[in-house]
């Protein structure tokens, strides 16, 4: 099927190759949109990444990302984007947890795993056993909760704002003000009944065009006595 993505090469028997690789710390291999995904065991993550970068040459991690499914008993899958420069191909390796049990770090085989790994802490809670840095990254100092996990509320705990009063930056919690909202429910085809702000500005309505004369009788004709007697003389004689 067709896909977004630019194209990537096409290798025959990566999969089955990938798969042999691994062998019983595979779970799941999934092909779609031209995209190679391989579910892992959770505590053989660091196995299973070693064997991808020095037998199957997939040299460079490129991102590691989350994905909150609440309403499975492990929550949260975490995404490991790999690339391989010789062969020109990319593939993914996930795995499954929950918000106690922590996944194996692979900051000993990827430094940049540091910050990646802390900015899927930030965001969903994952514990990374091992990662001796595992600190927010994304969020403040004091912020509290996991902003993309799917159960945290659009508008947060607390909200910020500088103090004149303090003459430094303030914590609150998050106040959902009304006072500057008008609903009045109109259509609007209809029209306000009141002059919206710059309304003013605009100018004035063009007088309304002159209302054409009509004529009800013979005699009324609008172009003057002599037309309306006119027209009175022959309505008689015609009566």
């Amino acid at each position: 099927m067709g896909h977004s993505a630019p194209r990537i090469a096409t290798i025959e028997g990566i999969a089955e190759e990938i798969a042999g690789l691994l062998g019983s710390m595979l779970v799941e291999t999934v092909h779609h949109a031209d995209e190679l995904s391989f579910t892992v065991v959770r505590e053989k993550l660091a196995d299973a990444m070693l064997l991808l970068r020095d037998k199957a040459q997939y040299q460079q991690l490129m991102e590691v990302a989350g994905v909150d499914y609440p309403e499975r008993p492990d929550r949260f899958e975490v995404c490991y984007h790999l690339l391989s420069v010789t062969r020109n191909h990319r593939i993914r390796v996930k795995l499954s947890t929950d918000e106690d049990t922590p996944v194996p770090t692979v900051t000993h085989i990827w430094p940049v795993a540091g910050w990646l790994e802390r900015e899927v802490f930030d965001m969903y809670g994952v514990i990374f056993g091992g990662n001796t840095d595992l600190r927010r990254i994304l969020t403040d100092y004091g912020f509290k909760g996991h902003p993309q996990r799917k159960d945290f509320p659009l508008t947060g705990y607390v909200e910020l704002r500088y103090s004149e009063e303090d003459k430094r930056v303030v914590y609150e919690p998050v106040k959902l003000a009304q006072d500057f909202r008008s609903f009045d429910f109109m259509s609007p085809w209809e029209g306000a009944q009141y002059v919206l702000p710059g309304d003013e500005k605009a100018p004035p309505p063009a007088a309304p065009a002159p209302t054409p004369k009509t004529t009800d009788k013979p005699g009324v004709s609008g172009a003057g006595e002599p037309t309306d007697s006119a027209a009175n003389k022959k309505s008689e004689d015609k009566a």
